[in-house]
């Protein structure tokens, strides 16, 4: 996935944090979502501007962001 066609980073948004192309929810919402246990079909009905395509591009944007661990 080309998380990049649903994130955009504007400095003029949310204090430059990364967000939802055409909305003001950062990513880090649909994580603390995710991390708490919330469904895509619970996410998707508190933000009904959203799809499922749009939390996979949060994971996948996560997934490139945080360090790798290494054992």
């Amino acid at each position: 996935m080309n998380y990049s066609d649903y994130i955009k980073v504007d400095p003029a948004i949310r204090f430059g944090r990364p967000c939802l192309k055409g909305t003001h929810i950062a990513v880090y919402e649909i994580l603390a979502l995710k991390s708490n246990g919330a469904t895509n079909e619970q996410i998707i009905s508190d933000y009904p501007d959203l799809d499922k395509n749009a939390i996979d591009a949060c994971l996948a944007f996560a997934m490139e962001h945080i360090p790798k661990l290494s054992a």
